[in-house]
């Protein structure tokens, strides 16, 4: 998640917006006179006003593309050549945009040569805008010192110190150095890499966290991405090794030094995440009231009837930003101690009989509903693990994938599961293409997919998994 506490972009964007649209309806009202023609396509008077019709569309499709196009997310690290395409592309929709408006709304007759003018001045102004916001904002970073990020940079590699270089000397950037966690002597030193723990616990008016992140452990970061989630600072991971960096970080360059980051998928925008809690929340109440209901009961007094102990069976798990829950499930075992790093294996004798059903045709998960409820879980998306695998299972695959898996809430059910990766994990293959299909399904995330994951669900419930034992 991108934090943007004491930013200035919540002002300069919309103005910029602002701008942007006045330009366009300003320069059409100049370029082409609306008033002369006839449009009685609408029983309203006011969309036959052709200047008012152009403006609602050049409006809506303007928003939309430039959403689509991400024309307005230039940030202080943005090249100027990268601004240049962002217009280009930008330009080039607009003129589709436009053209398409002209193609389906024939009366309005409009000659190519005012179009091209039209377009032409209109983006050569808006260009112009944009450029001038650009350098006029390095300028004030630069020489008035304002618009200023409070950054903390960690580690002792060579990155760390390019990093600490960059934001030295390229004043025009805007970052102020508040702390470096280093063996090497740096500005405002503050102790070793592993002493940031505790400052970034109790340090006020963080914005970034530059971290070397080949230098810490996988629990390391854990805590360091917790400690982002609970103070609202941005994490940026600057990588040393050579191996090639996984699409799932997204890379900024500032300057030719890597900067990585977590990246953003469709499951992560804030509307799929209120399309996806509403699905989560309709779905559970579902289960609840017309399975649950009746449901629970029975299982209540055959689990009671075979062994003594509780009904649920309650463990601590990772979710969304390594943040641990405690996940419920119907007891399947005959202990409800949890045995750190033992997976339940084929034959296992702590399973009871009817533990034995319940796990083949998953409904010892039936529970998690609640974890759903109240915000933990999803009813899809990756299964939690075991405390003691996240340490263990980073070690074996590649860590960027591993951290990547940990941005979103963990689900009920999951495309892994379906797949056949569930259960026990016999071999160092089995861990890498669960988490394989775990990232497969955050990237391509879409509530059909959810419905299609829960529908497979549903089936192996019935026809039973060789996997669930």
């Amino acid at each position: 998640m991108e934090y943007t506490k004491g930013r200035y972009s919540w002002v300069i964007r919309p103005l910029l917006i602002g701008f942007d649209l006045c330009v366009i309806n300003g320069f059409a009202y100049s370029f082409f006179n609306f008033n002369q023609q006839s449009l009685y396509f609408f029983s309203n008077e006011l969309l036959n006003n052709k200047h008012f019709l152009f403006l609602l569309y050049s409006v809506a499709l303007w928003l939309l593309s430039s959403s689509v196009l991400k024309f307005y997310k230039v940030y202080r690290y943005t090249s100027p050549i990268n601004i240049l395409t962002l217009l280009i592309q930008q330009f080039l929709t607009f003129t589709f945009i436009f053209f398409a408006f002209i193609g389906a709304f024939r009366s309005i007759d409009i000659q190519v040569f005012e179009a091209i003018m039209f377009l032409m001045v209109t983006f050569l102004v808006i260009g112009v805008a944009k450029f001038v916001s650009y350098y006029l904002l390095k300028f004030f970073r630069k020489i008035w010192r304002g618009n200023l990020r409070q950054i903390v940079i960690i580690g002792n590699s060579e990155s760390a110190q390019e990093m600490h270089k960059l934001a030295t000397i390229k004043k025009d950037l805007g970052y102020r150095i508040k702390a470096t966690f280093s063996d090497y002597k740096f500005k405002n030193l503050k102790g070793k890499p592993k002493d940031c723990f505790e400052y970034l616990k109790t340090e006020d008016g963080i914005d970034e966290i530059y971290c070397s992140i080949d230098e810490f452990s996988e629990s390391e970061i854990n805590e360091l991405v917790k400690l982002a989630e609970l103070n609202h600072f941005n994490l940026k991971f600057l990588q040393e090794s050579k191996l090639s960096i996984t699409k799932r970080l997204k890379t900024d360059f500032y300057n030719y030094l890597p900067v990585l980051s977590l990246q953003e998928v469709p499951i992560n925008n804030d509307l799929n995440k209120i399309i996806k809690r509403i699905f989560d929340i309709l779905f559970s109440f579902f289960v609840i009231l017309f399975v649950m209901s009746w449901l629970t009961p029975i299982l209540i007094i055959l689990i009671k009837l075979e062994s003594k102990g509780p009904v649920f069976y309650k463990h601590v798990r990772n979710g969304i930003n390594y943040k641990e829950f405690t996940c419920y499930k119907f007891r399947s075992l005959k202990t409800v101690k949890e045995v750190q790093g033992t997976y339940v294996t084929q034959n296992d004798d702590r399973v009871t009989k009817i533990g034995q059903f319940l796990r083949r045709t998953s409904l010892d998960e039936m529970p998690q509903f609640y974890n759903v409820l109240v915000g933990d879980m999803s009813v899809v998306g990756p299964r939690p693990h075991m405390l003691s695998y996240t340490e263990d299972y980073s070690k074996q695959i590649n860590k960027y994938n591993f951290i990547f898996r940990h941005n979103v809430k963990p689900g009920i059910t999951g495309l892994a599961q379906i797949k056949g990766y569930r259960g026990e994990i016999k071999t160092k293959e089995d861990i890498i293409n669960r988490i394989k299909y775990d990232n497969f399904y955050i990237e391509n995330w879409s509530l059909f997919l959810d419905i299609k994951i829960i529908f497979e669900t549903a089936t192996n419930m019935f026809r039973g998994q060789k996997e669930a034992y």
